[in-house]
C-alpha cells in the first residue's frame, strides 16, 4: 500500500504569538516558516510524489508552495476540509497561556477522548474525520498510482498526532505523547494487515523514504525475505 508523508505546516504567525489559531483566516507562515517550507522542497527532492493533499488553511497551502513550484507535474494541491485544523470553538484566537488555566486544558492533555471544545468539536470527532480521510485517500492512491506510491498531505499538529495514534494502535488519550514540530514529516505506510509508522516528526533528511526497487528479482532462490528486507 502507498506511503503517506504527513507534513505539519511551517511555523506560523500564530505559533510565534502563542495563539490558538484554529480556523482563523489570514494566519500565514512567518519568516522562519517560509524558510522551513523552502527547505522541505529540498528534503523531498529524491522522493517521487503521486499527489499532494492539503488542509484548506493558508499556512498549509503556503507550506506546500515551494514544493509544488519544484514539482509542476503535481499541479495545485487537492484540498480536503477533513484534514483541516480542529474546530476549537470559543477557544479560537485565545492565548495558549490563558487557555492553560482553563479546567478543560487538563482534560485535553490527560484525557483527550473526553475533551470537547465549547462551541467547537470534540477530539474524538477530529480523530474520526482525519483518520477516515487519510485511509480513503490512501486506498484511492493505491488504485490510481499503485501500491508503491508516495503521497503528501499538509495538515496540523493535533490532526497528525491523532492519525499517528491510530496507526500505532494507541488510545486517543495518549496522543499528546506524540510530538510533531513545524514542518516536520511523519511517514506512515498502510498495508492490509496494519500500518507501519516509518518516521515521526522528522525534521532532517528524508532520502531513505524513496521507494526501493523490488527485491523479488534480486533475491536468490531459497533466501528468506522478512518484512521486505533480505
Amino acid at each position: 500500500m502507498p506511503t503517506l508523508l504527513l507534513v505539519r505546516h511551517g511555523r506560523s504567525t500564530a505559533n510565534t504569538a502563542g495563539i490558538l489559531a484554529g480556523w482563523t483566516p489570514g494566519v500565514d507562515l512567518d519568516d522562519t516558516g517560509r524558510a522551513q517550507a523552502a527547505a522541505l522542497a529540498d528534503r523531498l527532492a529524491g522522493i517521487p510524489l503521486a499527489l499532494a493533499v492539503s488542509s484548506p488553511l493558508e499556512r498549509c497551502r503556503q507550506t506546500l508552495e515551494p514544493l509544488l513550484a519544484a514539482r509542476p507535474e503535481l499541479g495545485a494541491p487537492t484540498e480536503d476540509e477533513r484534514l483541516g485544523e480542529c474546530h476549537y470553538g470559543e477557544w479560537t484566537g485565545r492565548p495558549l497561556a490563558e487557555l492553560a488555566k482553563e479546567p478543560l486544558w487538563r482534560t485535553v492533555q490527560d484525557h483527550a477522548s473526553a475533551a470537547a471544545f465549547p462551541g467547537g468539536e470534540s477530539l474524538r470527532a477530529l480523530s474520526h474525520r482525519t483518520v477516515d480521510a487519510v485511509r480513503e485517500w490512501n486506498a484511492r492512491i493505491a488504485e490510481e498510482h499503485g501500491e508503491d506510491a508516495v503521497w503528501i498531505a499538509c495538515s496540523h499538529g493535533d490532526v497528525i498526532k491523532a492519525v499517528v495514534a491510530d496507526a500505532l494502535g494507541l488510545h486517543l488519550d495518549h496522543f499528546q505523547r506524540i510530538s510533531v514540530e513545524p514542518c516536520s514529516v511523519t511517514a506512515i505506510r498502510y498495508t492490509p494487515q496494519r500500518p507501519f509508522v516509518l518516521r515521526t516528526g522528522d525534521t532532517g533528511d528524508l532520502a531513505s523514504l524513496a521507494p526501493r526497487p523490488s527485491t523479488a528479482a534480486a533475491t536468490p532462490a531459497g533466501d528468506a525475505v522478512v518484512g521486505g528486507t533480505v
